[in-house]
């Protein structure tokens, strides 16, 4: 019988709709915003779809918002191993690490971000234990190729794996990335159980994009709104367009005009006319064109527009298939099957939205 240990990082993921790139010391400013938890409905979503699994476990999580709450809600009578403070915190995590590994588990699963793998792998480093991680993804920034590709898909390995394998354990410096600039450090590298629903190491830069870029900024429509997502490409369109946008976030702009900088989904939502058009480019490496960097396009975004994807020759070389995981399982398999992606003036390549 397989024991799995669940830790949640409640907070995880909570500044990305509201254009906070992340939550590291703005969690106040998060919720001053409007900010809603993110983590605690992933973690139930992997979490159930583990439980229709069928196979034969045994659930031990963090007490109350750090895993045994949504444990419960998911159909699990778990154990619990411990109880967080009033305020959860970095330590919480790495206390709920210690609390499962000593109980014993097979696998540790944790609901977050890069920041929260981090915690994960340095405290299973430190313990010195074979124990395998993997990752539930919620947070804004991930990096790292710890995590399983959506929620469902982490249920489904937590279960079905027999082999681990070493893979990056990444973050960068939020700080520094709100202000444009992206910064990944490896932290360290963790023991993860092996399957084709994990997602790789995001690649930064790479390939020449501004005879793309030409093309997109001259392909414009007058009345017209145009949700340009963030990237290194869509930073080139942007700059075709005749503005300086914000390299890591997202601006709207209709008719020669900036609407608004550094969006926040309802700022996004605010501005939407009758015709509305999201441009976004795929993370390199990865191939997420959304529910990753940009959680501030969410669902009520991307129903009411048109989806173009832009990528130059390079990238897409490199990617393969492109993905989504934007919290919305049926606006997902919407999106899913073959899309044409513009990679110049004239080209589009179809590639297929897995």
């Amino acid at each position: 019988m397989r024991r799995i240990g669940v830790v949640v990082n409640p907070i995880a993921g909570m500044g990305g709709r509201v254009g906070l790139k992340g939550t590291d010391n703005k969690v106040e400013e998060a919720r001053a915003r409007g900010a809603e938890p993110r983590a605690p409905e992933r973690a139930v979503e992997a979490l159930a779809h583990l439980r229709e699994q069928g196979e034969a476990l045994e659930l031990y999580a963090y007490g109350g918002v750090m895993g045994a709450d949504e444990a419960r809600e998911a159909g699990f009578d778990p154990v619990v191993v411990g109880e967080p403070g009033e305020s959860t915190s970095r330590e919480d995590t790495r206390e709920a690490v210690r609390r499962l590994v000593d109980a014993g588990v097979d696998l540790v699963l944790f609901v977050g971000g890069d920041g929260t793998a981090v915690d994960v792998a340095e405290t299973l480093e430190e313990l010195d234990t074979e124990t395998p991680m993997l990752g539930v993804p919620a947070g804004v920034k991930v990096y790292s190729s710890v995590f399983a590709v959506t929620p469902r898909a982490a249920g489904r390995l937590a279960v079905s794996f027999d082999r681990v394998e070493r893979r990056e354990v990444n973050d960068i410096d939020e700080d520094a990335f709100r202000g444009g600039d992206v910064n990944t450090e490896l932290k360290a590298l963790a023991r993860v159980p092996v399957g084709e629903d994990l997602q790789s190491s995001k690649q930064i830069g790479g390939g020449t994009v501004e005879q793309l870029a030409e093309a997109v900024a001259a392909d414009v429509e007058d009345g017209v709104t145009y949700v340009l997502g963030p990237g290194s490409t869509l930073d080139a369109v942007k700059r075709e367009l005749g503005f300086d946008g914000t390299p890591l976030g997202v601006d709207v702009w209709r008719d020669g005009e900036v609407l608004v900088r550094d969006a926040t989904e309802s700022e996004i939502l605010a501005t939407l006319g009758e015709r509305n058009v999201i441009v976004v480019s795929p993370i390199g490496g990865q191939g997420f064109i959304f529910g990753r960097g940009n959680p501030q396009i969410s669902p009520p975004v991307i129903r009411q527009s048109e989806v173009e994807v832009v990528a130059s020759r390079r990238k897409l070389d490199d990617t393969g298939t492109l993905r989504v995981d934007t919290g919305d399982p049926e606006l997902d398999e919407d999106l899913r099957g073959w899309i044409r992606v513009r990679v110049g003036k004239f080209e589009r390549r179809l590639l297929k939205v897995a």
